[in-house]
């Protein structure tokens, strides 16, 4: 199969192609003689410099349309499509390729290695993404400065709050120089206060230009974000996060 870029007219918003493009999108699962539409058909488009939350309750989809905005799972209908490619025509080593070198996760539970320092969890990531190894570990300090825990390097994960490592995790979604962080319930395990906290830092890292879309079921997070989506049963709509009556 070849590599070369799917060739497809530009979907664009303000004159630019979108990172990440999907169209008439649809996840369904059958459980026996069940079937559950986990996502209804749905398009969606991810431009560079935006900061899309996606919020809704449990059961909405929102975290079945991030695995498939990751290139985790695969539509039963529909396209995904990241820097002009259509995942469903890669083969799974170039699907895990383009993912690597594309894509960043943030996740809920933090996902550290356990017995590994914060700065050791970064530097993983960078091998994985063929960062050289005579400049991993100023590579990994420097990520790790940039989320606020240049005093930290050396400490693993039990020694450190749950807002650390959830910036470890965030340093370490950096490492690939991602086009995109997606971010499923980063403050899902935070206090509220920490939440916020880390809501700033994707704010902060959103201004110098990362894309990012994060799933959050936390309204009150979900409108500091520049693009607001809700999701029910499936569906989703895009509203304007500063209306609080869109929320209703």
């Amino acid at each position: 199969m070849s590599d070369a870029p799917t060739e497809a007219p530009a979907n664009t918003r303000e004159g630019r192609t979108p990172l990440i493009s999907v169209k008439n999108l649809e996840r369904i699962y059958r459980l026996g003689e069940q079937t559950i539409h986990a996502l209804r058909p749905l398009t969606l488009d991810i431009h560079q410099g935006d900061f899309i939350a996606i919020a809704g309750p449990s059961g909405s989809g929102k975290s079945t349309l991030l695995q498939l905005l990751g290139l985790v799972d695969s539509p039963t209908a529909g396209e995904v499509r990241v820097q002009n490619r259509v995942a469903q025509d890669l083969g799974n080593e170039q699907r895990a390729a383009l993912r690597l070198r594309t894509l960043g996760f943030v996740f809920q539970a933090f996902n550290l290695l356990q017995m590994l320092t914060a700065r050791q969890n970064v530097e993983i990531a960078l091998a994985l993404a063929g960062f050289p190894r005579r400049k991993r570990r100023a590579r990994a300090e420097e990520l790790l400065s940039a989320v606020g825990l240049s005093q930290r390097l050396e400490h693993r994960p039990l020694q450190l709050s749950g807002g650390e490592r959830q910036r470890v995790a965030i340093a370490r979604a950096l490492a690939n120089e991602p086009d995109v962080i997606l971010a499923d319930e980063p403050t899902g395990n935070l206090d509220s206060q920490t939440g916020r906290e880390i809501v700033s830092l994707l704010e902060e890292l959103n201004r110098a230009g990362q894309t990012i879309v994060m799933v959050t079921h936390n309204l009150e997070i979900a409108r500091r974000a520049g693009r607001l989506f809700l999701m029910r049963d499936g569906q989703i709509d895009e509203v304007d996060p500063g209306d609080p009556e869109s929320l209703d």
